[in-house]
């Protein structure tokens, strides 16, 4: 079958792979339709390489069942699915306590077994989650990183009329700025130093955009909530500069959520640390996708938000290309060459 595969930083090649086939009787065969560049995926890219080099890279998918195991029934031939990326080991005590997104030994696909940027891909049946017809696969290959927003919001006990600013407006930032109007935020304010990003987060729902370049984002957030502070910030730009910042947007008694990951240490200014302790924050890190039962209540409500309209996918979709083309995205991507949201491949292409 037709891949990318992961040599090292800065080298992914489209070559062929052996095709995957079903190994127990709880496997399922799908054939990809639609595949996302994670954020993540680019800065191991750029800079990290691979696990294993020569590996099919790609988690964020959807496609079409085309074989399923003799004791298989969440799922049958022909129907459209996603599937969640993450493999547990299920031994650890994390996982004896259901909570999957902490196992010592979590995995992703891609990873050290065969991923998703490529033609076919096999995985457990519980990993697989079906999709109504009415979703496009180019939308169910963006439920991951969706679930990546709505399991950290989990956490943080977001309610109705709370406020919200979400730093970093990427994929994962426009996805937190619409699963906060979800969950019945009042307002929800969009924090980047790219205006056309935050054309795209009020597009998407945001209430007040916040261009920071050269300011105090806290300072413009208060500002704009009466010297209040946000009920909960959102750090999804994953940088060591707003890593440090989303401390000090958050007023009393408020709620901090780490959701990016920032590629370097992180340094936080003595005005922004003391906003911990000064406003007794809770500070909240999240990791992955999953819950129990596997893979948890994320995959569900995703699918059900995307199925309904509320959750909108299509307008952060901005370049479609031929699994051919994958060695020039992301190349394209490490060189900022152009603007560009979220990216998905078509192997069938």
């Amino acid at each position: 079958m037709k891949s990318l595969k992961f040599y090292g930083a800065r080298d992914i090649r489209f070559e062929n792979a052996k095709d995957p086939v079903i190994q127990n009787s709880k496997e399922v065969k799908v054939k990809v339709k639609a595949v996302g560049i994670c954020g993540s995926d680019t800065s191991r890219y750029a800079k990290l390489g691979p696990y294993v080099p020569g590996m099919v890279w790609g988690h964020e998918f959807s496609g079409e069942v085309i074989e399923v195991g003799a004791d298989v029934t969440k799922v049958k031939q022909g129907q459209k699915v996603t599937a969640c990326p993450a493999l547990y080991c299920g031994e650890c005590d994390s996982c004896k306590k259901a909570k999957y997104a902490q196992c010592e030994h979590l995995d992703v696909i891609g990873a050290h077994r065969y991923g998703a940027f490529a033609e076919y891909i096999v995985l457990p049946e519980e990993n697989i989650v079906p999709v109504p017809d009415n979703v496009n696969y180019d939308d169910a290959a963006v439920v991951e990183p969706s679930c990546v927003v709505i399991h950290g919001y989990y956490k943080t006990g977001i309610k109705a009329g709370d406020t919200v600013a979400v730093i970093g407006c990427g994929t994962i930032g426009l996805l937190a700025i619409q699963w906060a109007k979800i969950f019945g935020a009042k307002s929800v304010i969009a924090i980047d130093i790219d205006d056309i990003k935050l054309g795209m987060a009020k597009e998407v729902g945001a209430d007040i955009t916040i261009n920071s370049m050269g300011k105090e984002p806290f300072e413009e957030v208060y500002k704009v909530t009466d010297n209040k502070g946000v009920d909960i910030s959102v750090e999804s730009a994953g940088t060591p500069i707003t890593s440090a910042q989303a401390f000090s947007l958050t007023g009393k008694g408020g709620k901090v959520l780490f959701v990016g990951i920032p590629y370097g240490d992180v340094l936080v200014k003595r005005l922004y640390f003391e906003k911990i302790v000064r406003n007794e924050l809770q500070v909240f890190g999240s990791w992955n996708t999953i819950s129990a039962p596997f893979p948890g209540q994320e995959w569900e409500t995703c699918v059900h938000f995307i199925k309904n309209g509320q959750l909108k996918i299509g307008p952060l979709i901005t370049h479609r290309y031929p699994l051919s083309a994958g060695p020039q995205a992301f190349e394209m991507i490490t060189e900022r060459k152009e603007h560009f949201g979220k990216i998905i491949f078509h192997p069938e292409e």
